[in-house]
C-alpha cells in the first residue's frame, strides 16, 4: 500500500471546531514556515467559517490572510473548504458569483478545494466542479456522511459514481459529526475502493470518542489521506492529533514520513495560544467533552451546545433531552437531511419550536418553508406529506436546481458597493456578507489615507 497522506486542520477546521474561528492571522503566520517543512500532504486554511470570522469578529481581510499564508508556504498545497452553491455563505448564489469567487480562491493561492452540498445534492455542485477544473486547482468532491434508513452503502456509492462523473479528482467522506463507527468506515472504504480509482479522504471529529478507532480501520481498508489536527488544536469538537497518528504508523508499510521534531516545534507554538483563549473564555471547556450520545441523537457537537444555549436562553433547560429526542423524529418528517450547516441549525431550531410550542410546527421559521419548497435543493427522502401541507399548504415545490432560478448578480453587487471596493475580491466579500462587509471596507478607507499623509 502507498504511504498515508495527512492533511493538517488546525488552521481551518481545528480552530473553528475549538474557539470559535478566532485564530488571528498574526497567530498563523510565524509558524507557517515550520509547517511547510512538515510534509504534509496538504494544509486546510481557508473556507467554512474563516472568511466570516476574519470580517465580523477579526476585522481581517480573508483575501489578505490567504495570500499571506501562501507567500510562507512554498511546498504544501493549500486546501479549503466550500458548500457549494452557498460558497461560504447561507444561501444559494447566483452561478457568476460562485464562478467568481472560485477563480479567485485559486488565484490568490488555493490548490485544493473541497466542495459539498449539505443535502448530497450533486446539482448544488455542478457549477463549483466545472470552475474549479478550470481554474486549474485540484476537485474534491465530499460527501455530507449521516446515517438513516436511507443512507445506505448503495446510497453513498452512487453520490459518488455521480461526482466521480461531473470531474472529481478525489472523494473525501466528511464525517462532520463523529458518527462514522470503525467497522462501518472499513466495510464503506473497501467498497468504494472496488467502484472507483480516486484518492478516497476521510475528515471526522472526535465528538463522539471514536475518531482515531475509526481512522484506524479506515486505513486498514485503504483510505489515502485522512485529516488530522496539531494537538493542541485537536480532539474535542475538532480532529485526532496529528502527532499521535503520524506515531502510530510510523516504520510500517502506511508510515506517513512527518517530521516529528517539527511536528513538536508546531505543536510547542500553538500551546500558548490555546492557553490564551482557555485563559480569556473563547474556549469553553465543554467543546473538550466526549459525548457518546452523538451516535444515538446524531447530532454534531457544536449543534448540542447550540441547541442548549437556545434553550438556557428562553429559561427551558430542563428541556434539552426532550428537544433531543425530538431532533430524528423532525429530520425523518424532512426527508432525512444530514445534520451540517445549514441544515443543523434549521432542524435543530425547528426541534426547540416544536417542544416549546407545545404543539409540533406551529411555529416554523423561514428557513424550513424555503427547505420544503426545494429552495435548498432535492431532499434525500420525500417530505412527510401531513408535514409539507402544514409547513407550506397548497405553495408549489420546485424541482428544478435552485440556483437556475438566481439571475447573476456581480455587476449588481459591484455597482451596490461603487467606490468602495479596490478589487474583484472585495466585491465578492460583499456578496458574501453585505452588511459586515460594507462596514469593514469603510472602516478601511481611512488607514489608507492615513498612511498616505504620513509618506
Amino acid at each position: 500500500m502507498e504511504r498515508l497522506k495527512i492533511t493538517e486542520t488546525a488552521l481551518r477546521d481545528g480552530h473553528q471546531s475549538l474557539i470559535a474561528t478566532r485564530l488571528t492571522t498574526d497567530e498563523i503566520l510565524p509558524i507557517i514556515e515550520t509547517m511547510d517543512q512538515v510534509g504534509y500532504y496538504a494544509m486546510e486554511v481557508w473556507g467554512g467559517a474563516t472568511f466570516d470570522a476574519c470580517l465580523r469578529y477579526l476585522n481581517e481581510d480573508p483575501w489578505e490572510r490567504l495570500r499571506k499564508i501562501r507567500a510562507k508556504a512554498k511546498n504544501t498545497k493549500l486546501q479549503m473548504l466550500l458548500r457549494g452553491q452557498n460558497l461560504l455563505g447561507y444561501k444559494h448564489y447566483p452561478d457568476d458569483v460562485v464562478e467568481k469567487f472560485i477563480q479567485k480562491a485559486v488565484e490568490n493561492g488555493i490548490d485544493i478545494i473541497r466542495v459539498f452540498d449539505a443535502l448530497n445534492d450533486t446539482r448544488n455542485l455542478e457549477t463549483s466542479i466545472k470552475t474549479i477544473k478550470k481554474a486549474g486547482a485540484h476537485c474534491q468532491c465530499a460527501i455530507s456522511y449521516t446515517t438513516s434508513k436511507i443512507h445506505t452503502t448503495s446510497y453513498y456509492l452512487d453520490k459518488i459514481t455521480e461526482m466521480e462523473n461531473l470531474g472529481a479528482d478525489s472523494i473525501c467522506i466528511k464525517d462532520m459529526a463523529g458518527i462514522l463507527t470503525p467497522y462501518r468506515a472499513y466495510e464503506l472504504i473497501k467498497k468504494i475502493k472496488k467502484i472507483t480509482a480516486l484518492p478516497i479522504e476521510l475528515h471526522n471529529h472526535c465528538t463522539s470518542g471514536i475518531a482515531s478507532m475509526t481512522y484506524m480501520k479506515a486505513i486498514e481498508a485503504g483510505v489515502d489521506i485522512i485529516d488530522t489536527a496539531i494537538s493542541p488544536f485537536a480532539t474535542g469538537t475538532s480532529q485526532p492529533p496529528t502527532e499521535s497518528l503520524a506515531i502510530t504508523y510510523q516504520n510500517t508499510d502506511r508510515d506517513p514520513k512527518l517530521n516529528l521534531d517539527l511536528l513538536n516545534e508546531v505543536a510547542s507554538y500553538f500551546k500558548p495560544i490555546k492557553e490564551k483563549y482557555t485563559l480569556d473564555g473563547t474556549l469553553n471547556p465543554k467543546v473538550m467533552n466526549t459525548e457518546p450520545k452523538t451516535l444515538s441523537y446524531q447530532v454534531p457537537g457544536g449543534m448540542l451546545s447550540n441547541l442548549l444555549s437556545q434553550l438556557t436562553a428562553q429559561n427551558a433547560g430542563d428541556k434539552y433531552e426532550e428537544v433531543l429526542a425530538e431532533v430524528p423524529k423532525v429530520r425523518e418528517d424532512l426527508g432525512f437531511p444530514p445534520l451540517v450547516t445549514p441544515l443543523s441549525q434549521m432542524v435543530g431550531t425547528q426541534s426547540v419550536f416544536n417542544v416549546l410550542t407545545g404543539e409540533r410546527y406551529r411555529i416554523v421559521p423561514k428557513e424550513i418553508k424555503d427547505y420544503v419548497k426545494g429552495l435548498y435543493g432535492k431532499s434525500p427522502a420525500p417530505i412527510n406529506e401531513d408535514i409539507k401541507k402544514k409547513i407550506i399548504g397548497n405553495e408549489e415545490v420546485i424541482t428544478v436546481r435552485p440556483a437556475d432560478l438566481i439571475e447573476d448578480g456581480f455587476d449588481s453587487y459591484k455597482k451596490e458597493i461603487e467606490g468602495l471596493y479596490e478589487s474583484e475580491e472585495d466585491i465578492l466579500s460583499y456578496a458574501l456578507f453585505p452588511q459586515i462587509a460594507k462596514k469593514f471596507l469603510e472602516d478601511k478607507e481611512p488607514e489608507i489615507y492615513h498612511i498616505e499623509l504620513s509618506i
